[in-house]
């Protein structure tokens, strides 16, 4: 009695990505979205939060809040440039300025050590 061997599994696709990573990936893509903000404002966290946001519920999170707050700022740039004719406007653009990169860095650092952040003075714009 000669008992063939099961068949083979079927090959895999070499283009399917993996849907979940790992909880290491998801601080370091969660921290690199929050300072990249301070350099690019909304860009990095509206691609992290695109193709990111099915791979893990940490980075989904930290990616949406990421993203409100820079939108948040965006918008305060935008506040400051047109408030810039009067005296003000100048005032807002360095409150808003100090206020991404001190408030991105909190929120990068709780990323890296795996915690869960929310932004103050953000606006809920994605969830």
């Amino acid at each position: 009695m000669s008992e063939t061997p099961p068949p083979p599994p079927p090959p895999q696709n070499p283009y399917e990505q993996s849907r979940a990573l790992s909880p290491n990936d998801e601080k370091l893509w969660a921290t690199l979205v929050h300072i990249g903000g301070i350099f690019f404002s909304f860009i990095p966290a509206l691609i992290g939060y695109l193709i990111l946001k099915d791979k893990g519920p940490f980075v989904r999170a930290h990616t949406a809040t990421a993203l409100n707050f820079q939108i948040t700022m965006a918008i305060a740039y935008v506040v400051g440039y047109i408030l810039i004719f009067i005296v003000v406007g100048i005032f807002v653009l360095i409150a808003v300025w100090v206020l991404t990169i001190i408030f991105s860095i909190i929120a990068a650092v709780k990323a890296n050590q795996g915690q869960p952040y929310t932004y103050p003075l953000a606006i809920k714009f994605v969830s």
